[in-house]
């Protein structure tokens, strides 16, 4: 019987069009935790070239590796520079069925 060969699945090879980056970084974000939504990003990274990415941020490749993986741990404005180098950005919009801050009264209100 013949064996067959496996390899690990890299998802940086089948992220082709900036889509498919927004669906896949979307996903992670829908999921809310943090080492999922940094490691998708350095996954997006490596599929455009982190050394691109790393150029195009000002910021040196080995930190980006480190700052975009499960452990990482960047501050926003690089996790912003890096999605503007990426061509992605963030958008918010109101959760369904939460409770907004905005109906607990303020302080002043008693």
């Amino acid at each position: 019987m013949a064996k067959t060969h496996t390899r690990p699945w890299d998802p940086a090879e089948h992220l082709e069009t900036e889509e498919d980056m927004a669906a896949y970084l979307n996903v992670a974000l829908d999921e809310g935790d943090l080492g999922l939504i940094l490691a998708t990003l350095g996954d997006i990274a490596r599929a455009q070239r982190m050394a691109l990415v790393a150029h195009e941020t000002g910021l040196g490749r080995e930190s980006l590796y480190k700052s975009l993986s499960a452990n990482g741990n960047p501050e926003f404005a690089t996790v912003l520079k890096v999605m503007r180098a990426l061509g992605l950005r963030l958008q918010v919009t109101a959760a369904p069925g939460a409770d907004s801050l905005s109906r607990v009264p303020s302080p002043r209100e008693g």
